[in-house]
């Protein structure tokens, strides 16, 4: 019974090895998206020698999701588009709410490394260009501000197939943006350019098909 069960292992992991190698091959698609949220809140404490004071913090929730679709023009390399939205609501206390809404546009390129059973291991690269609409205080002026973003990123990711077509994924990467945006208080124009540097973990889920059939079907 032993026997026949190591059997049946052995057999179930070549097969999808084998899998995810029809997976990745020339003249498949691939199409899939990463979804996150997240919540915060903060307190802030104040100690000096006179007073010690403890009061509420900043408090914000986050959303963002980024579909992509991607065709394979060789083995195990897949080219193609994405979307990258992103919306932020932050709220200070004892002041209105802030709110950031991140749209960006652009290609990517993604390069598998298959492994002996259904796990890939890819490296990402990524480009955007796009808008953002913020609400910001200027001065004692609540403004609403438009802003231009070019964006790069960068990383590793783990990639696990199951024998439907789906894939479910991880992605650690290097994001790299710079944004610019003017404003104008009391007849004042002012050009503000920020640059960032952020890592960013997100997971997602990936379909792999050719033409009208699941890949490997």
């Amino acid at each position: 019974m032993k026997k026949q069960t190591l059997w049946w292992t052995l057999a179930f992991l070549l097969y999808a090895g084998m899998l995810s190698a029809q997976y990745l091959d020339q003249g498949n698609f691939m199409i899939g998206s990463t979804v996150g949220f997240s919540t915060s809140k903060s307190n802030v404490s104040f100690n000096s020698t006179n007073v010690d004071e403890e009061g509420e913090g900043n408090s914000g929730i986050q959303f963002n999701i980024a579909p992509k679709i991607g065709y394979f023009v060789i083995d195990n390399l897949a080219l193609g588009l994405g979307m990258d939205y992103t919306f932020s609501r932050v709220k200070e206390p004892n002041q209105d709410e802030s709110t950031d809404a991140d749209l960006l546009f652009g290609p990517f390129g993604r390069f598998f490394l298959p492994l002996d059973d259904d796990i890939s291991l890819f490296v990402e690269g990524t480009f955007g260009y796009g808008n953002s609409s913020d609400d910001l205080l200027v001065g004692a002026t609540k403004q609403s501000i438009k802003t231009n973003i070019i964006a790069f990123g960068a990383g590793p990711g783990l990639s696990v197939y199951s024998n439907s077509g789906f894939g479910i994924e991880a992605v650690l990467k290097y994001n790299f943006a710079r944004s610019r945006f003017d404003t104008e208080v009391t007849g004042v124009k002012t050009a503000t350019t920020t640059k960032t540097n952020a890592f960013d973990f997100s997971i997602g889920v990936v379909y792999y098909f050719e033409g009208l059939r699941r890949a490997g079907g």
